[in-house]
């Protein structure tokens, strides 16, 4: 399996950002993501502060 080249803290950082109004199709071209990426860490990550997906990491 690739390991992604994104830790949990710019994950969530990405995903925040969509969440205060930017849009998604920006915010992937600013990351380099696509936007199957975005949603599949909006699925998992969706809602949770940094510090929870760091928590979530180590479980």
């Amino acid at each position: 399996m690739k390991k992604s080249k994104f830790s949990e803290a710019p994950i969530a950082f990405i995903l925040r950002q969509a969440d205060e109004g930017a849009s998604v199709a920006e915010v992937c071209r600013k990351a380099d993501i696509s936007d199957a990426t975005f949603y599949n860490w909006r699925k998992r990550y969706g809602g949770l502060t940094p510090s929870e997906v760091k928590r979530l990491g180590q479980l």
